[in-house]
């Protein structure tokens, strides 16, 4: 089976912003699925704002909006607001991420489409949830990693708040209401009913923070940040060496004893501070001090080569030129070029979801402002 094609036949109308929405609408598009985005003529979505801009058209926006159709329809407008509830009637799925009520108020609730399309599957993501005393309040990803706990266990330890450099709120929703629509989807087909579906930011994130809120609930206490330490195994974090860092992760007992032996001090292993995970882990500042010295013999690259060699998981600190050039995305063929609208050809990170051994490859370059509208409106006109 593709990738391309498992979603195939299956008609998504996306009307979002921005991250959480729109990579939610990528998931399904890069699947097959027939993604129609519906913007406004007057800019469009917001993304398309965002640099790099190179000759006029956002790199951001390309990243998330690939193998979609875009139309340009004021839903403000009368009749443009008729052309999206028809179209939202053709379609299997809704996914929208403004603030809750207001699809209402523009007559394209899901109450409102679910008497004319009684199969839709509609996606609501927002911030808090459709629902709740916090329903009405906005939140961006920074906000969202501050409510949800997050911040308090990233950055070093003492330091100040800091947030992860990757929006993981946005893309955990995107991921949550992509993963609930396509199991949703088989539940039409066997029922013939669709569904509203509601994911929150702030749910998601607490979702993908299961270790810490089980750390919580089994203890009492909140868990703490660390910086690049690990509250439960050691050594498990990144290590100054000569001239820089490297990250060793030695998870178990058996890659403890392969770094005692790659490190040359076997005596660590009778160290009774150091007998088990669990008491590595309490007194990993000492292990680490005792490591770092040793490693301020070497640099990474001697290091990750000894490492490697003795099967202890370890990486440098890539930044993303670095990665993007990594021999292994480069067999995994998740590096592709792009063409935009505009002429340019650029490159993207495609989806890393591989079938049969093969990447897909993009279908469709992602769309100028309103390209689509009059071949999706002359669609539905077809239809009707």
């Amino acid at each position: 089976m593709k990738q391309e094609s498992t979603l195939e036949g299956v008609r998504v109308i996306e009307i979002c912003n921005v991250a959480a929405g729109p990579f939610c609408g990528l998931l399904l598009a890069d699947m097959g699925a027939d993604l129609i985005k519906i913007e406004h003529p007057g800019g469009g979505d917001t993304l398309r704002s965002w640099a790099p801009i190179t000759q006029g058209y956002s790199e951001n926006f390309a990243s998330l909006n690939r193998n979609k159709r875009s139309a340009a329809l004021d839903l403000k407008n009368e009749q443009d607001r008729d052309a999206a509830r028809r179209l939202i009637a053709s379609a299997d799925v809704l996914i929208e991420n403004n603030r809750p009520g207001v699809m209402d108020r523009l007559g394209l609730g899901y109450e409102h489409m679910r008497a004319l399309n009684p199969r839709l599957l509609y996606c609501s993501i927002s911030a808090y949830g459709q629902s709740g005393p916090r329903s009405q309040e906005g939140g961006f990803d920074l906000t969202l990693q501050a409510m949800s706990g997050l911040m308090s266990v990233t950055g070093e330890q003492g330091g100040a708040p800091v947030k992860c450099g990757v929006p993981v709120c946005d893309f955990a929703a995107g991921l949550y209401a992509a993963f609930a629509i396509a199991s949703a989807l088989r539940a039409v087909e066997r029922d013939g009913r669709g569904a509203h579906i509601d994911i929150s930011m702030l749910g998601a994130t607490l979702g993908i923070a299961a270790l810490q809120t089980s750390q919580y609930f089994g203890t009492g206490i909140n868990p703490e940040k660390l910086g690049s330490a690990h509250p439960r195994n050691a050594p498990y974090q990144v290590f100054r060496c000569r001239g820089g860092y490297f990250g060793m992760a030695a998870g178990n007992d058996a890659l403890w004893k392969a770094v005692c032996a790659t490190v040359e001090r076997m005596d660590l292993l009778a160290d009774p501070r150091f007998a088990s995970t669990t008491l590595r882990a309490e007194h990993q500042e000492a292990l680490r001090d005792i490591l770092e010295e040793i490693f301020a013999e070497h640099d990474a690259t001697a290091w990750l080569a000894r490492f490697r060699q003795a099967g202890v998981p370890c990486a440098p600190i890539n930044t993303y030129s670095d990665v993007l050039d990594d021999e292994q995305v480069r067999h995994m063929n998740w590096v592709q070029a792009l063409d935009l609208p505009n002429g340019v050809q650029t490159r993207t990170f495609a989806s890393p979801i591989r079938m049969d051994g093969r990447t897909a490859d993009i279908q469709r370059r992602p769309p100028a402002l309103g390209e689509h509208t009059d071949e999706v409106i002359a669609g539905i006109s077809v239809q009707s």
